[in-house]
């Protein structure tokens, strides 16, 4: 068992790759409405909501993919080589996104982007596919309270770019201000690449590589635990990519600001996160949670005003903040035999949520606002306080129907919640 200085080197340079994962989310965010007006209206007007998300999702893209073979081959590869190749991945991605414009023209610069923004992704997938793990086998007796910390750097690293991206808006161009993920980024590599990990284990949990890949297949109840990750993700993940894009203009203040103080809800509240699991269960905090997140997604599709969105971010971001860190903390708790492979699956869920959610909302957004002008050739004649009219109502369209998916979370671990205090109750009766 790891214990004292080098136990807490190891899981502080988790924190700063997690960090740094966070922070690159948040600058996507917050310079995606300048990137938008600057590279993908002038060439494609009617269909730019649904670029812009689908650039945005393509980083969940490249964290699914990475996050599934990672895992894997974490034990193989080693902790090391993942953690600094993360940081490589961020720097290079970043690169990409804030040099399109000075190498390339047209939709080439848009592919460019959208392959620099799943390099970040996949610096992101490199990062969870380690740190997840390692914290696991650092803290195996209090697994729910320590990831639950180590994830609040992740809303830590959104408050850190979200601030960044808001305060040097009117100083520095937006690749400027997308540069500053740079910053962390080296710092992964180089202390990741002085850092000595522990040697991978021949074993995971005392079974072989076979057994750890083979125990979700044993064992269907998993999947249960994977189609849900895919809902709480899109009930967090791709909501908060979306909030500068679509709600800036209607709630009269900058929606990064919304998910900066989203964020810092988030930080305060896991870092007691995993005490509160331990006094309802995880199923009863996720129940509550997803209660909470499809009223404040409701809320948020209604708000006007800065009060009103401020009101329902609130009661959105404690339904969410919880929601990634108590399932890995689940699967971690529930399926130990299948270790890293496991809780990578699960993350993976997650990451293709935003995926596949992010270009929906933006396809929702675009269709509403062509609907709402009369037809595309209408729209692309509107200006000034039209078009602002026409984009506020369909940005409260798309996310009125983003708030049904926590719903059907209500259903799954309100079955899972009872189902299990059952068995307690048989157990000891």
């Amino acid at each position: 068992m790891f214990t004292g200085q080098h136990r807490s080197r190891l899981f502080w340079l988790s924190v700063l790759a997690l960090t740094t994962a966070a922070v690159s989310a948040s600058l996507r965010a917050a310079i995606a409405s300048s990137l938008k007006a600057q590279w993908i209206d002038p060439i494609a007007p009617v269909q730019a909501g649904e670029l812009i998300g689908a650039a945005l999702g393509s980083a969940f893209l490249g964290f699914a993919i990475t996050l599934f073979v990672a895992s894997a081959l974490l034990d193989k590869i080693g902790a090391k080589r993942i953690v600094v190749g993360s940081g490589l991945c961020f720097i290079l991605g970043t690169a990409l996104i804030v040099g399109a414009g000075a190498i390339a023209t047209g939709m080439t610069i848009y592919s460019l982007v959208w392959l620099g923004m799943m390099l970040s992704g996949i610096g992101w997938g490199l990062a969870e596919a380690s740190i997840n793990p390692l914290t696991a086998r650092l803290y195996p007796d209090e697994t729910t309270h320590r990831l639950n910390v180590l994830h609040a750097w992740y809303p830590g690293g959104l408050i850190i770019g979200g601030l960044a991206g808001v305060l040097l808006a009117n100083v520095l161009p937006w690749q400027a201000i997308m540069g500053l993920v740079f910053l962390p980024a080296i710092g992964v590599v180089l202390i990741g690449a002085t850092t000595t990990f522990p040697p991978a284990p021949k074993v995971v949990e005392g079974e072989s590589f076979g057994t750890m890949i083979g125990e979700v297949f044993r064992r269907p109840s998993f999947f249960v635990w994977f189609g849900a990750m895919f809902l709480t993700a899109s009930s967090e993940l791709a909501p908060g990519q979306w909030l500068d894009v679509a709600l800036t203009n209607r709630v009269g203040m900058r929606g990064i600001l919304l998910l900066v103080y989203v964020s810092a809800l988030m930080f305060v509240f896991r870092h007691f996160a995993g005490r509160l699991a331990g006094k309802l269960s995880n199923p009863g905090l996720l129940w509550i949670s997803s209660l909470l997140a499809a009223i404040g997604l409701f809320l948020l599709s209604r708000a006007q005003s800065p009060v009103a969105a401020i009101l329902a971010s609130t009661v959105w971001g404690l339904g969410v903040c919880a929601m990634w860190p108590t399932m890995l903390a689940s699967v971690a708790e529930r399926y130990p035999r299948g270790g890293a492979w496991a809780l990578g699956l699960v993350g993976s869920a997650g990451a293709l949520a935003s995926f596949f959610v992010l270009p929906l909302l933006g396809g929702m957004f675009d269709e509403a606002k062509v609907q709402l002008a009369g037809g595309p050739e209408a729209f692309k004649r509107l200006t000034g306080e039209a078009l602002r009219q026409v984009e506020d109502a369909a940005a409260s369209q798309s996310f009125a129907k983003l708030a049904l998916v926590p719903v059907v979370l209500l259903f799954v671990f309100g079955a899972i919640w009872l189902s299990e205090r059952r068995r307690r109750a048989v157990a000891v009766a």
